[in-house]
């Protein structure tokens, strides 16, 4: 797509190139012809003087007709371009609010600009047939009282935009725009008084019923009449293209024209007279060569003469594609941006599906292992369940009492998986409530180790304990502290491996105390070790379930120290062990 837009770019970049050229040229002969015109009237005027005082007088009345002509339309060309910058606002205007009404300005005064004169005004819609018999509805505005008529202070232009439908039963309500004035009234009064001096001009020109330029043409061999002065414009045409033109002025009108059409790069003239070139001129000194596929742009000069134009101003530019290339340069920045902005947004969407992918895995392996974990406990109640139903159970109290512990220890099981799910989902939605007290870390730390020495003297490991920091009170919850530490140490025991040694320490740093938690159990690889943090996590075992557990305990003990202000981090090497440092603010 890109590549067809900016091949599309370069062709009509190419075509604007071409017709700025080419009308730069018309320009330019239009402008030698015109000075050749203006040269012939002043020899034509030399050549009166020494006639007679009277034909001095007419000759001098003709270059004053000239030069007010030419004041007269340099000045509408000026005024010109006011009208057009004018109509460029007034369209603009137009395309945004089609309704829009042009009003005079002493209407503006008089019923605008006071407020209590707005009641007179009346919005109306008329209908009128278009040229292909369609009708179209206009809204115009009226005033329908009219006195203490105001005259406008100004000469801008304004307009009225209805912001209501006026064929509602209510006040239609507007806006009014404002707009420079369609024409400059300065330039307008020295172009009435130029051209009433050109009337009275005019009138006592002897040749009366020719206007200036008429007069200048036929004096320059382009009419029939006067046959001493056709002859002398005849003379004056049949001079040598050579000397007829100063290639320093075609320069400079050349460049005026084209800087004027926004081009400034070198190019090339030729002059040519019928087949024979008579000047091949390179501008600035460029090193320029004229390949053979180089577009060459040509006009006829003085094309006025009587018969077939005397000769062709040719001009063409070696390097036309990087000077078009040098001027869509503006296009590239966008391109690079949209092209990097999709890619970016396609990486993005890969991300995300991969992302989303492991999730959903997670999620499957989250829900098979909270499967197996559930199944035990309710496979244990349901079958002392169903022995309690035996006779012969019944009559043996012991057994009973011994079937209901297990009922129980196995309710207590599943409601503590239950407990751990909830919590995570409180965390997640930032429900739960945590207590703000003093709590004694090492204290705390020894409690939940003495509570784990029985299952830790069952696998024949063993707890070493150095709590040597001498500040250990931090604010927090005591019992989701108490399920931090649980949460770790459950972890060192039921990743362990052989011979388990768990080393627990606590230890002063700045403002922090740092608890250590440290076993030689089976260690994870580098890997795992970015991923334990996260919901659902477990390192992959494929079927196997012989390690207990959601892959939730780990992310409960990061949000609830990310809650309580402080972190945790984690070093683990393959078989080797893993050491989890869990950092607290102390209170000050």
């Amino acid at each position: 797509m890109q590549f067809y837009f900016l091949r599309d770019s370069y062709r009509q970049k190419s075509q604007l190139f071409d017709e700025s050229v080419n009308a730069a040229l018309t320009a330019v002969a239009g402008k030698l012809e015109r000075r050749e015109v203006v040269d012939f009237a002043k020899v034509q005027q030399e050549r009166n003087i020494e006639k007679s005082k009277q034909e001095q007088a007419k000759q001098q009345l003709l270059a004053e007709q000239l030069e007010t002509q030419y004041r007269i339309e340099d000045l509408k060309s000026k005024q010109h371009i006011v009208f057009a910058k004018y109509k460029e606002q007034e369209d603009q205007l137009h395309s945004l609010y089609p309704n829009v009404i042009e009003i005079q300005n002493s209407f503006f005064e008089t019923y605008i600009k006071r407020p209590e004169y707005q009641k007179f005004m009346k919005f109306s819609v008329s209908n009128e047939l278009t040229d292909d018999n369609l009708v179209q509805s206009f809204i115009t505005l009226k005033a329908s009282k009219v006195e203490n008529a105001v005259n406008g202070k100004d000469d801008s232009t304004r307009f009225v935009i209805p912001l209501m439908d006026p064929l509602a039963d209510q006040q239609t309500k507007f806006r009014i725009a404002t707009l420079p004035p369609k024409e400059d009234s300065k330039l307008s009064k020295r172009i009435l008084d130029l051209e009433r001096r050109l009337d009275i001009l005019n009138k006592k020109n002897s040749w009366t019923g020719f206007n200036v330029y008429d007069s200048v043409a036929m004096l320059g061999g382009k009419k029939a009449d006067y046959i001493e002065d056709v002859a002398i414009g005849m003379e004056l045409a049949k001079r040598p293209l050579k000397d007829r033109l100063n290639i320093i002025i075609v320069q400079e009108l050349l460049k005026e024209e084209l800087i004027h059409r926004d081009i400034k790069a070198p190019f090339n003239i030729e002059i040519w007279s019928t087949s024979n070139i008579l000047l091949n001129n390179i501008l600035n000194e460029a090193e320029l060569n004229s390949p053979i596929n180089t577009t060459k742009y040509s006009t006829a000069l003085f094309k006025g003469d009587v018969g077939a134009a005397p000769g062709k101003l040719t001009i063409y530019f070696p390097n036309k594609k990087a000077i078009i290339a040098d001027n869509m340069s503006y296009l590239l920045l966008p391109m690079l941006t949209l092209l990097f902005l999709l890619v970016g947004c396609f990486a993005y969407t890969l991300i995300i599906i991969f992302r989303q992918k492991k999730v959903s895995e997670m999620k499957t392996d989250f829900i098979n292992n909270m499967t197996h974990e559930f199944k035990t406990p309710v496979a244990t109640i349901m079958i002392a369940s169903e022995s309690l139903k035996d006779p012969d159970i019944n009559a043996d109290h012991k057994r009973v009492q011994k079937l209901a512990n297990i009922i129980y220890d196995e309710n207590v099981r599943l409601g503590n998986h239950i407990e751990r799910v909830l919590d995570l989902a409180k965390l997640e939605k930032e429900t739960l409530k945590l207590d703000r007290e003093d709590v004694h870390i090492n204290d705390l730390v020894a409690a939940v180790t003495d509570s784990m020495q029985l299952r830790m003297q069952n696998i024949g490991g063993k707890f070493s304990i150095d709590l040597a920091a001498t500040k250990d009170i931090v604010v927090g919850d005591e019992l989701h502290f108490s399920n931090v530490f649980y949460n770790l140490m459950d972890n060192a025991i039921k990743y362990s491996k052989g011979d388990l040694h768990v080393n627990i320490s606590s230890k002063n740093i700045g403002d922090n105390i740092v608890i250590t938690i440290a076993d030689n159990g089976i260690g994870m690889s580098r890997d795992h070790l970015q991923k334990i943090f996260d919901q659902f996590y477990r390192i992959p075992t494929g079927n196997v379930h012989n390690v207990k557990g959601f892959g939730l305990g780990l992310s409960y003990v990061q949000d609830i120290l990310r809650r309580l202000n402080g972190r945790i981090t984690v070093k683990s090497e393959k078989d080797k062990g893993t050491s989890f440092e869990v950092i607290l603010p102390v209170k000050k």
